[in-house]
């Protein structure tokens, strides 16, 4: 008998569990501090209480990925602790601001289970809920992760969940109170309007940024990660630790600021893929491109959808003639984003 929590193992898994994440988490103003200090996060709306006001708002909400890798680091310990690689992301909303003060809340139901050919390891599909102190949902999606198993036993039976491909525009949600019409182009650091960006536009957002094993080590620590691949340097083959999926993630939304400053709020998370490992020591790079837009019926706000590419690599480049991703791509991220019209 043990006391100690070893993870659950791919035989852990059934479809229709339901998870309850521990522990519940205050959000506070150091989590916006950190999280700027971590990420050149200069997005107006995250980053002044006045300018949130002047667009409708009490005060400047928490960033929208402040909110994603606090849930997301909730499931952890009992998703992911055991994981070779998380895979993907579908069917993401922003339900609901988060504030500082807030305490958010973390719940998983498993939907999808599947075994590898090698019978070492299966896929766990998830649907994961966060709400905050009133039960109020504030974030739900979905994500896939390869995990380990306990042995050689039985694999439960395979069930692979439908998913959308793409959130509806008429289901994204509008924060209570959000309105454009009076807002300032000139503090939010950009003049480029929704009807600037045309579908297929490719957007290269120039720098780069060289990854740091303490800054990776503060994120994973921050949002609670404990995944064994970002903790033990042993538990890969290769001896390094692999690099924190959502660091990168904020990261190259921090860099898209450079010719996307107004696509304020992420509202929707349509895919992802960490296409390949990213470790300390690599420069990544950003590039976006536009895949769609839409309106919607709140004054001066439109919705942008973006697939955001971190890259080693050139702006443009993503798969080969095989339909795979270039080894130089980092994270392949599909979402949409409010942007005044």
């Amino acid at each position: 008998m043990t006391k100690t929590n070893a993870g659950r193992f791919f035989e852990d898994y059934a479809v229709g569990d339901v998870i309850t994440h521990a522990v519940p988490r205050t959000i506070s103003g150091g989590e916006r501090a950190l999280y700027h200090a971590l990420y050149p996060a200069r997005t107006a709306l995250y980053s002044s209480d006045a300018f949130a006001q002047n667009c409708g708002l009490t005060a400047a909400p928490m960033d929208d990925l402040i909110a994603f890798h606090t849930v997301f680091g909730k499931t952890v310990p009992d998703v992911s602790l055991n994981a070779i690689a998380n895979l993907g992301y579908a069917e993401g909303r922003w339900l609901a601001p988060v504030w500082e003060g807030d305490t958010l809340t973390a719940t998983s139901e498993v939907i999808g289970v599947k075994q590898n050919s090698n019978g070492k390891s299966g896929v766990v599909w998830v649907r994961t809920e966060g709400r905050n102190q009133n039960g109020i949902a504030v974030l739900s999606y979905v994500r896939w992760v390869m995990v380990r198993k306990r042995g050689d036993g039985a694999a439960p039976l395979t069930v692979i969940p439908e998913l959308s491909k793409v959130v509806d525009p008429a289901d994204l949600v509008i924060p209570t109170g959000l309105n454009f019409t009076e807002y300032d182009f000139a503090l939010a650091g950009e003049p480029h309007r929704l009807g600037d960006y045309a579908v297929g536009e490719i957007i290269d957002h120039v720098d780069g940024v060289t990854i740091e094993e303490a800054e990776h080590m503060i994120a994973t620590r921050l949002w609670q990660n404990t995944a064994k691949v970002h903790f033990d340097a042993t538990n890969r083959p290769d001896g390094k630790r692999l690099m924190y999926g959502g660091h990168v993630i904020s990261l190259a939304r921090a860099l898209s600021f450079n010719g996307l400053a107004n696509a304020q709020m992420i509202v929707a998370l349509n895919g992802g893929a960490h296409a390949n490992p990213c470790f300390a020591g690599d420069t990544v790079r950003a590039w976006s491109e536009v895949l769609d837009v839409a309106e919607t019926s709140v004054p001066g706000v439109g919705a942008i959808r973006l697939r955001l590419v971190a890259t080693k690599g050139a702006a443009g480049a993503l798969k080969g003639e095989d339909g795979k991703y270039l080894p130089d791509v980092l994270l392949d991220l599909d979402y949409w984003a409010l942007m005044p019209v």
